[in-house]
């Protein structure tokens, strides 16, 4: 992977949560695959799963029998962090796991101390060997998500090339704005990246034009492209990195870690999350 390679590295712990609360982004597969290319990079990464539906454990080959200790025991404090961490067939990547039991943990965790706080207070209560910790979200604003942009340091926006693509960003704008307000004042938005672009579909320039509008630079250069093996690899427990390296879809999420790994290289000297 000679293009990994040539990433610039980092050796501090950044958080970042992956975040849409519209479901069908990409949102996932991001996840799956930016921390795969990271991991390829050289970098040590921990993908924690706060997903209900568990489908980054899935892509990344945690079968769902393995799942004994997952982040709905970390949130509900019945297990520390670092028993429910999972090596995966990546080197250098590790995953906590979901499973269904948090689909409840919305409405549990409302009347728990600290609910917004759950995850930041598991992630510091644990000495952590990595460089990069990256937070699978649910596609929702709810307390889950809540949770993971209370830990972060930054969040990560795959956004779909669609019509109505700018209207939900405004959503999670908001969102991460009260959020910074009130509970993080560390939070920040790390980048947008256009994720299922279709350079055939007019569409998708009008949408990259206009995100880039409104937000600039916070746009990544890096386009995901509509590609039938980023499709294929989640049924075959792989990220589409190790599913076929060399397809588009694939070098698309190189090109994007080495992207978030400059952006990342400005902000070492971050203040760490203080809720």
């Amino acid at each position: 992977m000679s293009e990994a390679a040539t990433m610039p590295q980092l050796r501090a712990l950044r958080i970042i949560a992956i975040a849409n609360q519209k479901g069908g982004v990409g949102k996932t597969t991001t996840a799956v695959n930016l921390a795969t290319a990271l991991a390829a990079a050289g970098e040590n990464v921990l993908l924690i799963d706060l997903d209900p539906q568990g489908n980054a454990s899935t892509g990344l080959g945690i079968p769902r029998q393995a799942r004994t200790i997952t982040s709905y025991q970390v949130l509900a404090g019945e297990q520390p962090l670092g028993a429910a961490i999972v090596p995966t067939a990546v080197p250098h990547l590790s995953v906590v796991p979901a499973s269904v039991e948090l689909a409840g943990a919305e409405l549990e965790l409302v009347e728990l101390d600290r609910r917004e706080y759950r995850l930041a207070d598991a992630l510091k209560n644990v000495a952590l060997p990595f460089d990069h910790v990256l937070i699978d979200c649910p596609p929702s604003l709810g307390l889950l998500t809540l949770n993971a942009l209370c830990a972060s340091h930054a969040v990560l926006v795959p956004l779909q090339c669609e019509f109505y693509a700018l209207e939900g960003l405004s959503h999670l704008v908001k969102t991460i704005e009260r959020v910074k307000r009130h509970l993080n004042p560390a939070l920040e938005i790390q980048g947008i990246v256009l994720t299922m672009f279709d350079k055939r579909n007019n569409l998708s320039d009008l949408v990259a034009a206009d995100v880039r509008g409104h937000f600039g630079d916070k746009l990544y250069d890096t386009v995901i492209p509509r590609n039938v093996r980023i499709s294929e690899a989640p049924s075959h427990g792989k990220p589409v990195l190790l599913y076929d390296f060399r397809c588009p879809g694939a070098q698309a999420y190189v090109h994007l870690a080495s992207e978030v790994l400059k952006r990342e290289r400005g902000l070492l000297h971050a203040a760490p999350v203080t809720p």
